[in-house]
């Protein structure tokens, strides 16, 4: 859900980074131990160099942590309400279709040729069936980029 919300500010509303930028940052995000956190250091950096960085990794992980910190215990009480239950998988639906609409967006920068649609529905086969390891999938797209570069220059 992230990502629909960098997405909206960093690409439509501010123009600070392109697709192919945002894309890039969610691809170091995912080599790399907590990939949201990567992911914002990423954009921070290429915003406003190492004080964006710094500014980007506090400002994605104090927020989250305070809403755990103190709304956490709540979530079981919440969930033995009805009402509150009904209303909480109706937010985890709507996070899902947010997914899917910024997934097919991105997708729209991402898959440009006929090896980056077959990348991509190899990788979406390789994750779904298989449950591979999406840094595995990063790095194999990774070498099957730099090997169909050198194969065609």
């Amino acid at each position: 859900v992230l990502l629909a919300f960098l997405r909206n500010d960093f690409v439509e509303r501010l123009g600070w980074l392109t697709d192919v930028q945002l894309l890039d940052a969610v691809a170091v995000g995912q080599l790399t131990p907590g990939p949201v956190f990567t992911t914002a250091t990423f954009i921070g950096y290429v915003v406003a160099g190492l004080p964006g960085a710094v500014l980007a990794t506090v400002g994605i992980f104090l927020p989250s942590f305070a809403y755990v910190a103190l709304l956490g215990p709540l979530i079981p009480r919440l969930r033995s309400s009805s009402w509150m239950s009904a209303f909480l998988d109706g937010v985890n639906v709507a996070a899902v279709g947010l997914m899917a609409a910024v997934t097919l967006q991105l997708a729209q920068a991402a898959v440009v040729d006929w090896i980056t649609a077959l990348l991509a529905v190899l990788s979406a086969v390789a994750l779904l069936r298989y449950r591979l390891n999406s840094a595995w999938l990063v790095l194999g797209g990774a070498l099957v980029g730099i090997t169909y570069r050198l194969l065609t220059a």
